[in-house]
């Protein structure tokens, strides 16, 4: 029986190698390699700039890797096909931003059938139950954005009341930020306090109709979380249309816009999750596991969540810096945001 069980416990680590075999690296390694993208949609700019950032890694590889990035535009059909691709040229790796967790789980097995290493982005792949076999995975955690945006009012105006100008109800991002909102409120709701949450639904025209009609109510606040770039502006019209110009607003993700909006004035802080530092994590990931055979310590790493006010304007990583996502991952204070790190960041 004990050696039924030792036979058993060999074949499954020889058919674990076979379906994925380790990196390039524990081997000799070749001249040059080639990786492919795979993308949801390139129109989404989150998209894109994550794909321009995972070439630009590419680039600064010390030895030679070439890139396919071929886009699925959002269709489930299309992912498909272009996994297929992939796998005919015969590349040496391949990074998927699934659409979903279920459709890249079903990218990622395929992978596995054609023996290519895979490594996944802008999901945690924590949702199904057999997903595949990965190297890693990197995403943005939207309650930690969440909880830092609170966490940070409640440092830098102890006392706020909130107006909270949220995304829209149903798709699941939203609900991620709320998430991280309660805990917050749980752990300084003796230093801040939300006095009303509407939905402009991600959008300028929407969160200036629901900022205004909240100012008309007449409920007392003094600062605003916007939950992203485009609905700040509205938001920031809407109290300029009152005469309340003055009451800071925090916003999110670290858009080119949004440092633009930080240096204007417009935005009083941005609390930054660099999409140029997912693209180069996940690049990374990859040609570590390659080119190096070497596995990454952590399965899933999150984005770091970086708050940005006029006082720190230097720490914004907009998400066309590819430059210093690069040496932030490679060369920073670390390969992810660690809770000392975002507390230091607020100080």
């Amino acid at each position: 029986m004990v050696a039924k069980k030792v036979l058993a416990g060999v074949l499954t680590v020889a058919m674990a190698a076979s379906i994925f075999p380790m990196g390039a690296g524990a081997a000799e390694k070749k001249k040059e390699y080639t990786f492919g993208y795979i993308a949801y949609d390139m129109k989404d700019n989150w998209n894109e700039y994550s794909a321009n950032s995972f070439e630009y890694a590419a680039k600064q590889a010390p030895v030679k890797v070439n890139t396919v990035v071929l886009d699925s535009k959002n269709s489930l059909e299309e992912s498909v096909t272009c996994m297929e691709s992939l796998i005919q040229q015969g590349v040496d790796g391949i990074s998927i931003f699934p659409i979903s967790t279920e459709q890249g789980a079903q990218l990622v097995k395929m992978a596995n059938d054609a023996g290519i290493p895979v490594t996944i982005e802008n999901f945690e792949m924590d949702t199904v139950d057999d997903p595949g076999n990965y190297i890693a995975s990197v995403a943005c955690k939207y309650d930690e954005i969440g909880y830092a945006a609170i966490k940070y009012i409640s440092e830098v105006k102890p006392g706020a009341k909130v107006f909270y100008c949220a995304g829209q109800e149903g798709a699941g991002v939203y609900e991620k930020y709320q998430e991280g909102v309660d805990r917050a409120l749980k752990d300084f709701g003796d230093k801040v306090q939300v006095v009303s949450t509407l939905h402009g639904d991600w959008a300028t025209d929407k969160s200036y109709t629901v900022t205004t009609d909240f100012i008309s109510t007449g409920t007392d606040f003094d600062y605003i979380f916007a939950n992203n770039d485009l609905m700040a502006q509205g938001c920031y019209q809407a109290l300029k249309d009152a005469g309340k110009e003055d009451v800071p607003i925090v916003s999110t993700g670290g858009s080119p816009d949004g440092y633009q909006l930080l240096k204007d004035g417009v935005e009083s802080a941005n609390m930054t999750a660099p999409v140029s530092i997912q693209g180069i994590k996940t690049f990374k990931n990859l040609y570590d596991y390659v080119v190096d055979g070497k596995e990454p310590e952590e399965k899933f790493t999150s984005l770091p969540v970086i708050p940005v006010d006029a006082n720190t304007i230097d720490k914004y990583i907009a998400w066309d810096d590819y430059a210093s996502a690069y040496d932030y991952v490679y060369n920073g204070a670390g390969e992810y945001a660690t809770e000392t790190e975002t507390e230091a960041a607020t100080e």
